[in-house]
């Protein structure tokens, strides 16, 4: 597995035990797993008292770090041989492989059900609506005099058959260089079919 090296450090630090005693471990790899898999958890999973004397912010990075490591080892459907090696790298003791092993293997079909419903491709776009605004003041009642475009891109998801718009605004200058940077992979999307 190939993670960032932002997700390396927090991933390391959860490994230390000068940083996570054995509890603290157990609670943040459960608030990883609960956060990814119900749609109703919060961040309150992570004001355990038993988690009060680790720093918020280290707290967090650890958490996203160990989020994205189930993530990707779901991705890649990683075996327990796999998931052991990797966090041997990061210089997890025994126990802590382990105890994440563990927890992934009984989490492993949410993760891949999850992981399967967010779909293998992109939207597609069907058809692009557009209008000019002049936007006169601005919610502070600054006055503007200023073009403005509304953009609304209809999509089409083929994993769901769903339609939804996705709506914009930019400046004439934004527009433009939206234009060209389409023109330019319509450019290169021709120059690739050619070869």
């Amino acid at each position: 597995m190939e993670l960032s090296e932002y997700v390396q450090k927090g991933f390391q630090m959860l490994a230390d035990p000068g940083c996570f005693d054995p509890n603290a471990f157990t609670l943040l790899l459960r608030a990883a797993f609960q956060s990814l898999l119900d749609a109703q958890a919060d961040e309150a999973v992570l004001d355990h008292p038993d988690l009060k004397h680790i720093d918020p912010v280290v707290l967090k990075h650890c958490h996203a770090a160990a989020a994205t490591c189930i993530l990707e080892a779901g991705k890649q459907r990683a075996d327990k041989s796999t998931l052991s090696t990797y966090l041997e790298d990061c210089k997890f003791d025994r126990e802590r492989i382990e105890l994440f092993c563990t927890e992934y293997q009984n989490n492993k079909n949410s993760l891949e059900i999850l992981l399967g419903s967010i779909g293998r491709s992109l939207p597609h776009i069907t058809d692009v609506s557009w209008r000019l605004e002049y936007q006169i003041k601005t919610n502070q009642l600054h006055k503007m005099y200023r073009p403005a475009y509304l953009v609304t891109l209809n999509v089409e998801n083929t994993d769901s058959g769903s339609h939804p718009e996705i709506s914009f605004s930019c400046s004439m200058e934004q527009l433009q260089d939206l234009v060209g940077k389409l023109k330019d992979a319509s450019k290169s999307l021709e120059r690739a079919t050619q070869l």
